[in-house]
């Protein structure tokens, strides 16, 4: 396991266990979105910032990291879908494990969709994929998002518990899922799942809300966050990035941290 402790000590800061990392692999769902036009220029303004990693498709590797500025921790996406395609919740393998080591990732990544009419298939993913990482020494984050016909407002917070725990048990190093709104409940998720587990971001929102929501699942036992589009398509993404950190490796409120990220 030697191999997977020093590739995840690039991923989670070394002392406190926790991680600010930023999802960049929405070019094959969505496009050039904006914020990800340059991925160059993307990865070095969070980096910048203090991320401890970025997450993206093999397009990442070729074309945007490690050009240049800090370095910071690189997590090759092996699953995909597109916005137009029939289904955009059913995720198929585009890349493998030993292809990640060879374009020098430090971790690879995996979207499960917890309840989708597909969920067995990327189960089966997940699974296969975890005993190669262990084969390989190679950290595996799963995010796990409990989607479906069978899931409603009503059964949400045991719809993550279970998102979270299927993926530890299948063998992820990190699982990334859904923030449930409350410290108390999200320590439900966090107490019953064997690794750390880190938040997404969700739908683009004001400061002062991501910073609340990043708080409180701080509170609830995150290790950090994995915070996409509120990130790079901030006006400021470094600063942004910078104020993550503070509340997530140094347990500074979010009110403090929205000082910081307007201060001129």
């Amino acid at each position: 396991m030697r191999g997977k402790d020093i590739r995840l000590e690039r991923i989670m800061k070394r002392d406190t266990g926790t991680t600010v990392i930023v999802p960049m692999d929405h070019g094959v769902s969505s496009g050039p979105i904006p914020g990800l036009i340059d991925l160059e220029r993307s990865v070095d303004l969070v980096a910048k910032g203090g991320a401890n990693a970025v997450i993206g498709h093999m397009g990442l590797a070729l074309h945007g990291h490690r050009k240049g500025g800090p370095d910071i921790g690189l997590i090759l996406h092996l699953s995909a879908s597109t916005d137009l395609g029939p289904d955009p919740n059913d995720k198929v393998m585009v890349n493998t494990v030993q292809n990640a080591l060879k374009m020098g990732a430090d971790g690879v990544s995996m979207h499960v969709n917890v309840g989708a009419e597909s969920e067995a298939r990327m189960l089966s993913d997940l699974g296969r994929t975890a005993i190669e990482c262990i084969e390989w020494g190679m950290p595996l984050l799963a995010m796990m998002y409990p989607r479906g016909k069978k899931i409603n407002d009503d059964n949400m917070i045991d719809s993550i518990k279970i998102a979270a725990r299927v993926a530890s048990e299948l063998g992820a190093d990190i699982v990334k899922t859904v923030y449930t709104g409350d410290p108390d409940t999200f320590r439900e998720v966090t107490k019953g799942c064997h690794v750390p587990v880190v938040i997404a971001g969700g739908s683009k929102t004001d400061d002062l809300s991501t910073m609340k929501l990043i708080e409180g699942a701080m509170q609830g036992g995150a290790a950090g966050v994995s915070i996409g589009r509120n990130a790079f398509q901030h006006k400021s993404p470094d600063k942004f990035v910078k104020a993550a950190a503070m509340i997530v490796h140094e347990g500074r409120s979010a009110e403090e941290a929205v000082l910081i990220l307007n201060k001129k």
